[in-house]
């Protein structure tokens, strides 16, 4: 045998050695000492790998074949305390890994490796024997282990939640006022743990995570047309539209009188009508065409004799009010 790789590890054993030398084809045996390697696989003729049973002190090891019982070579047990681990912080991440993680616990000063789930970290630094900070690598979404594994052998794990990246599909309503209050439902993907919504650039004036899949938040003050995004542990979402419309204003009505009965069709101008949602004729809505947005046709309702004040009402607000008076007809 040639050599052992490594050639030392924890007291309690369970590390993996690799022992390379000549014919190991038929090895039946692998000894630390006087100790069975608590297992080991005959890779080739030139190569085993064996786990090291629990020990102390330095031993040799060797291997037995049909052929005989090979040289020993030196392996030192190393009476050093197994790390600890008691939490993580964040305890969750992106998939696409990146983000520093702030590992706590015990003996931690001489660890050598850490690992998110079978993944070496992306790098690490120990700060103190308590403390130490690491890099996630890229992981698929779900809980995995992280472990620290130094002298004395391989920590316990603490628990850390890869999160996929949030994905939006729609916003409803999508059109609100300029003063925003407009409560907006969000529909996607990956929602939960949001920790912001933003209208643009500004951040929602309050908003409820409902579950993975809905958001509900209350549009800020704004502006022309934004995009609506969701930042999660897992990055920030695609963005959907959203509208701020202004408060529609009415300018003048034609014909502005009419008869008691229905029927009448009124053209009411003015801007902002594009989105209309409703015109009423004192305190009855009916029916109406949108034209354009200076341009709505309506149809008076019946009433009683006199004026009444006709409005339209969109996602931006209810318009300023202009008077629509019915005339009775001649009597004899």
């Amino acid at each position: 045998m040639s050599a052992v790789s490594p050639g030392q590890g924890p007291a309690a054993g369970g590390n993996a050695v690799t022992l390379t030398g000549s014919g190991f084809t038929g090895a039946t045996a692998v000894r630390f000492g006087a100790t069975p390697a608590s297992s080991f696989t005959v890779v080739s003729a030139t190569q085993i790998t064996a786990v090291a049973p629990p020990g102390s002190g330095t031993v040799q090891v060797t291997v037995t074949g049909p052929g005989g019982t090979s040289n020993g070579l030196a392996y030192s047990y190393i009476s050093a305390p197994v790390p600890a681990l008691t939490s993580v912080s964040p305890g969750q991440g992106p998939v696409v890994g990146g983000n520093t993680v702030t590992l706590t616990g015990s003996d931690l000063t001489a660890v050598t490796a850490v690992a998110f789930g079978s993944t070496p970290a992306t790098s690490f630094t120990v700060v103190s024997a308590t403390q130490i900070n690491a890099v996630a690598p890229p992981g698929a979404a779900g809980p995995v282990q992280i472990t620290v594994t130094g002298p004395g052998g391989t920590s316990n794990g603490v628990t850390y939640f890869y999160v996929g990246i949030p994905t939006l599909t729609g916003a409803a309503p999508a059109l609100g006022p300029l003063t925003g209050g407009t409560t907006v439902t969000l529909t996607g993907t990956n929602l939960l743990g949001a920790t912001a919504v933003r209208f643009g650039a500004m951040p929602a004036s309050s908003f409820t995570v409902v579950s993975a899949t809905q958001i509900t938040a209350v549009a800020p003050a704004g502006s022309g047309t934004v995009q609506i995004t969701v930042v999660t542990p897992g990055g920030t979402s695609n963005g959907v539209p959203y509208t701020y419309v202004a408060v529609p204003v009415l300018t003048s009505l034609s014909p502005t009188q009419g008869p008691l009965n229905a029927g009448t069709t009124v053209t009411l101008f003015g801007s902002g009508l594009t989105t209309t949602s409703t015109v009423v004729f004192g305190t009855t809505p009916t029916s109406f065409t949108v034209v354009s947005d200076t341009w709505v046709t309506a149809i008076d309702p019946s009433g009683p004799a006199g004026p009444v004040n006709v409005r339209v009402t969109t996602p931006g607000g209810t318009s300023n009010s202009l008077v629509y008076t019915r005339v009775a007809g001649p009597g004899i």
